[in-house]
């Protein structure tokens, strides 16, 4: 009989929770169970892990093998487990010693090669693994500098699961060359949610791929909205511009996030948590050092806007704009309860959405742009011509207008 443990991280919302993984083998028919409430893409690793063991070099035991994820009430996602699993069966059957890997947190998916890819969420995991008091991570090398924001953390990024047995094992360790045959590295590919754009939480000239950040500078004139702005940057207001089509309302308000002051270490942090959850960190970029900007289309829904999704729920546009700049074109087009449920991030700064897969609390700390056209405002409270600032009205008022 054989016995083994590691340890990984479960994500629920942007908080983690560490699952150990304990491995055991028994005399028996040749078997592998996976308990410990897994979802369909962690079921799926039996099949992965089996591969990737196998094609690294190691033998895969021939015995009634259990894997539990403990505690078994937490829900856990995702492909991330593979490494912990792969590791944890590895050390029941002594391939690896188990008091090496006892205390030690492992995050990444495994290729049938045995190649580690990267997952989205390593940086909430890793804060959660450091607040739980682990001092040793294993990432895939491709996320190692996320995983290395976080103080007192030892990171290893390893490419393949043959380094990390070397290493384990105080072997000479293997060279894995990179793909550099001048196209997109496909290990990259599961950090990105593919379809992000300009609303999802990105900085513009991010998403554009333009050299020029957006600034106050390319704005001609318009002084009374640019002190708007200014001001509201400086008190952390938020806006309702109302003006004629064209008259520069969504030009202005792509431009306040570089008004904004720049972000503190841990505004920085608690932002790359919710994009790196979210799927949209940039690869190479392993801060979010400016503030998002978030520009939801009207015909969003109230899920979207506030989080939701199947399963646990998923950040949402107020999570992404969290220390940035949530911004509403055309806000009377967004249906009244969507308009509605943001009541409670501009209240209290955090969304909790509950679910019956789980209740996830989202940081969500924003400030709000919303324009309109003129027609929809009282006439007798419209002033001059151009893009004319008010104060904020609530959002229902504003779906009722």
């Amino acid at each position: 009989m054989g016995y083994a443990r590691a340890c990984s991280v479960a994500l629920v919302g942007v908080e983690g929770v560490v699952v150990e993984v304990q491995a055991d083998l028994e005399p028996g028919v040749a078997a592998f169970t996976l308990v410990g409430l897994p979802d369909k893409s962690l079921i799926e690793s039996r099949d992965r892990v089996r591969a990737a063991v196998t094609n690294s070099g190691a033998e895969w035991p021939q015995k009634k093998l259990t894997v539990g994820l403990s505690p078994a009430s937490v829900p856990k996602s995702g492909s991330g487990f593979d490494l912990a699993v792969a590791c944890a069966v590895l050390g029941a059957a002594e391939r690896l010693d188990p008091a090496a890997i006892a205390d030690v947190v492992m995050i990444g998916e495994l290729g049938l090669d045995g190649r580690v890819r990267p997952v989205r969420g390593v940086l909430p995991a890793v804060l959660a693994a450091a607040e739980a008091g682990y001092q040793q991570v294993v990432v895939p090398e491709q996320t190692a500098g996320e995983a290395a924001l976080v103080p007192g953390v030892s990171v290893l990024g390893v490419r393949s699961l043959r380094q990390l047995i070397a290493v384990l094992c105080d072997e000479p360790v293997p060279d894995e060359p990179a793909d550099d045959r001048g196209r997109p590295d496909a290990m990259l590919a599961g950090l990105m949610v593919p379809g992000t754009g300009l609303g999802a939480g990105l900085a513009p000239a991010s998403v554009r791929g333009e050299g020029h950040t957006p600034d106050l500078a390319d704005v001609a004139g318009q002084p009374r909205p640019r002190k708007a702005l200014e001001v509201a940057a400086a008190g952390g207001h938020h806006l309702l511009l109302s003006g004629p089509p064209g008259a520069g309302k969504t030009m202005l308000a792509e431009r306040l996030p570089a008004v904004l002051p720049p972000l503190t270490r841990q505004e920085s942090l608690e932002v790359t948590a919710v994009h790196s959850v979210a799927g949209i960190l940039p690869p190479g970029e392993p801060l979010v050092s400016r503030a998002p900007y978030c520009a939801p289309h009207h015909s969003a829904t109230m899920q979207s806007l506030v989080g939701g999704g199947n399963g646990m729920p998923r950040p949402g546009a107020v999570s992404l704009a969290h220390r940035g700049v949530l911004f509403l074109d055309e806000a009377p087009e967004f249906s009244g309860k969507a308009l509605d449920a943001l009541r409670q991030p501009l209240e209290s700064g955090h969304v909790v959405v509950a679910r019956a897969a789980g209740v996830v609390r989202l940081p969500a700390r924003f400030l709000m742009v919303l324009t309109c056209a003129r027609s929809v405002i009282d006439r007798s409270t419209v002033r001059s011509a151009g893009v004319e600032t008010w104060s904020l009205v609530s959002p229902l008022q504003l779906a009722r207008l």
